[in-house]
C-alpha cells in the first residue's frame, strides 16, 4: 500500500463540507489515482480510527476550470478527486470537531 499522506492531499474546508461532518460525513481532496479501498485504509491510518470504521467512500472527479494566466487569454486549472467518507455512527474525527 502507498503512504497515506500521498493518497489523502488535505481535508476540504467549506460551509457545505461542514455541514456534512455533523451527520458523519467528511470531504477530503485525494490523489486522482486512487481508489475507494485505498482511501478508506488511508483515512482510518491517518485518524488513527478503529478497522472497519469508515462505512463509505463516494467519490468524485472534477474537472479544472478554465482561468485567465496573467497575459495569455486562457489557461485552465488542474483537475483533481475529491471524496466524501461517511464514517459509522459514534465515530468522528477530531480535526473538524469546533470548527
Amino acid at each position: 500500500m502507498r503512504d497515506p499522506y500521498q493518497i489523502v492531499e488535505r481535508p476540504m474546508l467549506t460551509e457545505k463540507s461542514m455541514d456534512l461532518g455533523a451527520v458523519g460525513k467528511y470531504t477530503f481532496k485525494v490523489s486522482k489515482d486512487s481508489n475507494k479501498i485505498e482511501i478508506a485504509l488511508a483515512i482510518e491510518t491517518i485518524f488513527k480510527l478503529e478497522p472497519g470504521s469508515v462505512q463509505a467512500v463516494n467519490t468524485v472527479s472534477v474537472k479544472g476550470k478554465k482561468k485567465r494566466v496573467g497575459r495569455f487569454p486562457e489557461g485552465t486549472t488542474p483537475d483533481w478527486k475529491k471524496a466524501i467518507v461517511t464514517l459509522k455512527p459514534g465515530v468522528s474525527i477530531t480535526l473538524f470537531e469546533g470548527l
